[in-house]
């Protein structure tokens, strides 16, 4: 296996930690390169199910090592408590590091991350309120901590009081909210790091000599790439790029070494926050698609926006990320309906459009839907492409020569033994 990226190619909750988790029964390290706890991945295995905001979802391989790379925004709280967490269940974690460089999420981006969204009153972006987007904004602000500062008291003190100078007249004249007190966060901070000091590291030396071996490298993103800030449904965006080529700089990975790239979409389509979502059901077969597929938010079980297949966003993503082959997700969600549709095209202002463009226009878009027959008999026991019900073979073979790589994976079933390698590319 070289290096290998995954990534989402949705607007995120795709299944990329079930891939990772598949892909990790052959990997050596595993890199979660952006983001935080704001979006978590799910994985079912023989010890249970698993929901992870920022553990890398190779944890529960003992020889593979985990590591939350430069480009994450790191919540200490959040961290320790998944730890310990899995502690409980019998999962060895002695192989979960920090990088020293990673961005702190501190409690005054959360404070600022709930003042902001209220203040934002109808045009609300959808965050999950934990912080991440004031984290990443303080760290191109210059004003963010790192996690190799919890390593030293007065250091951290200093950095604390220095970033609360610009924060507190936010909190208490903008807002009306109480001041943060820096000596209290300063403590519990120091604490937090005299818990994960045997984690903190330099990762690129870690990195590097894992490279060095030859080693076998996961790379794993959060969200997917309509969330991205510069390709996503900006503002409607995250705070970090999931685009493979921001790993280069999240995980210390020169981008020469990443030789696939692998794109996690369901088979059809889901959302969690504001902005357009143009081949959305709102309707019966939307709360279908979210009661039979359980679409609730890891993090804030909130309930996804569903809708049909979009082929038009999904191979914008692929083309903007240069993804390699797809990962395809919960087939087995759509079993047993008379007919399955795909958006393959948008209607703006009258116009046919068969790329995603910029939010004022895309606000604007009518889906175009191309239906095809469903299928009766269950993908679930299914272990490969010709074991699936034909209806469900075509289907995936569509989605293969409308998105313009082949599906490499499929998934059928949220347990580990339901996914499988396509080992014939379909495309053509």
């Amino acid at each position: 296996m070289p290096v290998t990226a995954v990534i989402g190619v949705q607007w995120g909750d795709e299944g990329k930690g079930k891939m990772v988790d598949y892909l990790s029964e052959k990997a050596d390290l595993v890199i979660r390169y952006q983001g935080g706890s704001n979006a978590g991945h799910t994985i079912v295995n023989e010890r249970g199910t698993f929901k992870f905001r920022l553990i890398p979802s190779g944890i529960c391989y003992p020889r593979v090592r985990c590591l939350l790379g430069p480009g994450t925004a790191v919540d200490p709280g959040v961290l320790l408590g998944e730890l310990a967490d899995l502690q409980s269940r019998g999962v060895a974690t002695d192989g979960l590091f920090v990088a020293e460089r990673a961005t702190l999420v501190m409690p005054w981006h959360v404070a600022l991350d709930r003042l902001e969204e209220e203040a934002r009153g109808e045009n609300k972006i959808g965050t999950t309120l934990k912080g991440i987007g004031p984290a990443y904004t303080a760290k191109a602000a210059r004003r963010g901590i790192q996690v190799g500062d919890l390593l030293e008291k007065d250091w951290l003190a200093e950095k604390v009081s220095w970033a609360l100078e610009s924060v507190n007249p936010a909190m208490t004249q903008i807002y009306g909210a109480p001041a943060v007190d820096a000596a209290e966060v300063t403590e519990l901070y120091w604490n937090y790091g005299q818990q994960l000091k045997e984690r903190i590291t330099d990762s690129l030396a870690l990195v590097r000599g894992a490279l060095a071996r030859r080693e076998r490298i996961l790379l794993e993103g959060q969200l997917g790439v309509l969330r991205d800030p510069d390709w996503g449904t900006y503002p409607y965006a995250t705070s970090s790029s999931p685009l493979a080529g921001s790993a280069s700089v999240g995980a210390g990975i020169p981008p020469w070494e990443i030789k696939e790239i692998m794109g996690v979409a369901k088979a059809y389509i889901t959302a969690v926050g504001g902005g357009p979502f143009p081949s959305e059901d709102t309707g019966e077969m939307g709360d279908y698609l979210r009661t039979k597929g359980n679409e609730y938010g890891v993090v804030t079980g909130r309930p996804r926006r569903c809708g049909w297949f979009d082929a038009v966003a999904t191979r914008f993503s692929v083309e903007a990320a240069g993804v390699t082959g797809i990962g395809l997700t919960k087939l087995d969600v759509l079993d047993g309906l008379a007919e399955v549709k795909i958006c393959t095209g948008y209607r703006i202002d009258g116009q046919v459009v068969s790329t995603v463009p910029p939010l004022r226009l895309l606000r604007k878009a009518e889906p175009i839907f191309e239906t095809m027959p469903g299928w009766k008999g269950s993908t679930s026991h299914a272990r490969s492409i010709e074991h699936l019900p034909p209806a469900a073979a075509n289907y995936v073979k569509r989605i293969e020569r409308l998105v313009g790589v082949p599906v490499r994976i499929l998934s059928v079933g949220p347990e580990r033994s339901a996914t499988f390698t396509v080992n014939t590319a379909l495309v053509g």
